[in-house]
């Protein structure tokens, strides 16, 4: 079975970044190594509620 990975909360707010200013986000998911779905759900929460954005159970979140 393969081990989920967690990310900070700094690297999903940086991916997100990366995602606005550079917009190619499947060339911004293989160069993070995630899955471009992460991203876009990463976008989709920052931009709902920036404050309580990645509260879950993440590592450092």
């Amino acid at each position: 079975m393969r081990e989920r990975k967690l990310y900070s909360k700094e690297f999903k707010i940086k991916a997100v970044e990366l995602s606005n200013v550079r917009g190619n986000i499947q060339e911004i998911a293989r160069e993070l190594d995630v899955k471009p779905e992460l991203i876009y759900r990463w976008r989709k929460e920052l931009g709902l509620n920036p404050s309580i954005a990645f509260a879950g159970n993440g590592k450092n979140s």
